[in-house]
């Protein structure tokens, strides 16, 4: 069976953007159609300036919101990234084969940079290396496909070439991933600024839904969305990106098509009232999930420690594999105390 890896970092409260544009395909059509892992990458979130407190905080209700989403234990494997070794582990190898060039290429790495300059933070070396980390993330597992958006995508080619000159140099070792980009996917952009995409690293605002907004904050935040000079109601993202964004996500909760439903409304407030109320419709099974598994925090607990299991079992062999391959001797052990011993 096809193997997928996905991730999401707890940097911000989980976002309408999150659920409509990768969340809600996961539960709906990867975990069924793949031997899938889902992760909580925390280790990602420490590449920046971080509250310690609220980094727990959010990896927590990361992985709550994603079994309320719909993924399934029983199907899938969702875990903490920090709590199996292998990502760390393999993710040293790979920095020894990747070049200083190659991650100061990647654009992320170039954008976040520039921002803690202007703020006169320092850029952490972390901050650099971590396309490394996500490529471990990836090739631990013997990945086939990686679901990701656009600006994820030269991140995962990264991971492509360190697996090829990795096998070219030690043996083969790593199956070779790509990127898939799914198609039904909805891009939902920010509210207030329909030219950016609504990110959950962003600063609160009235351009982000966030998936535990209460119905009243929802509707509000739809009813003041940006829309376009003029007063017809046109699909074109374009010239009318304000519209065409919220009809993209009228579209993406009720199953419809954007050009479509352009046709049926005459005014921008029919259109947002409509799209408030089925952005509060598709939320409210995740919202009552959520609440439920907030009342049982053992059942989380343990969903999170049996899929770290399952996902160092699956990661180990391979791992073990690359420290031999590139030259490291195994661990000797002392079968009398359990210890490494030097003989």
């Amino acid at each position: 069976m096809t193997r997928v890896f996905s991730g999401i970092k707890p940097t911000g409260h989980v976002t309408l953007g999150n659920y409509l544009g990768a969340m809600r395909r996961w539960a709906e059509v990867d975990q069924h159609r793949a031997d899938s892992l889902f992760c909580i990458v925390d280790l990602h979130a420490l590449t920046v300036d971080h509250d310690p407190a609220r980094v727990r905080r959010l990896s927590r209700q990361a992985a709550t919101l994603l079994l309320a989403a719909g993924l399934d234990p029983e199907v899938c494997t969702v875990y903490l990234q920090s709590h199996v070794d292998e990502h760390t582990r393999l993710s040293y190898l790979l920095e020894c084969v990747a070049t200083d060039g190659e991650t100061r290429r990647m654009i992320q790495y170039k954008e976040k940079s520039a921002r803690e300059r202007e703020r006169g933070g320092s850029v952490r070396l972390s901050l650099l290396t971590y396309p490394v980390l996500m490529a471990a993330d990836i090739l631990a597992f013997g990945t086939d496909e990686v679901p990701v958006g656009d600006d994820q995508v030269q991140h995962v080619e990264l991971a492509r070439d360190l697996a090829v000159r990795f096998n070219q140099r030690y043996g083969h070792t790593f199956v070779v991933p790509k990127a898939t980009r799914p198609g039904v996917a909805a891009r939902v952009m920010n509210l207030q600024d329909p030219t950016s995409k609504m990110g959950k690293s962003e600063v609160s605002g009235p351009g982000i839904v966030y998936l535990l907004d209460e119905p009243d904050v929802v509707r509000r935040k739809v009813m003041r969305a940006v829309t376009d000079s003029g007063r017809d109601v046109e699909y074109d993202r374009e010239a009318r990106p304000g519209v065409a964004n919220l009809l993209e996500i009228l579209a993406a909760c009720t199953d419809g098509s954007p050009e479509v439903l352009a046709g049926d409304y005459d005014s921008y407030g029919a259109l947002k009232k409509d799209t408030a109320e089925a952005v509060v419709e598709a939320l409210r099974p995740v919202r009552e999930r959520h609440r439920d598994l907030c009342a049982d925090p053992a059942y989380v607990e343990g969903v999170l420690r049996d899929g770290a299991e399952k996902a160092r079992a699956m990661a180990r062999p391979t791992v073990d594999t690359a420290f031999k391959a590139i030259g490291l001797l195994p661990p000797v052990f002392d079968t009398a105390s359990g210890a490494a011993g030097g003989r």
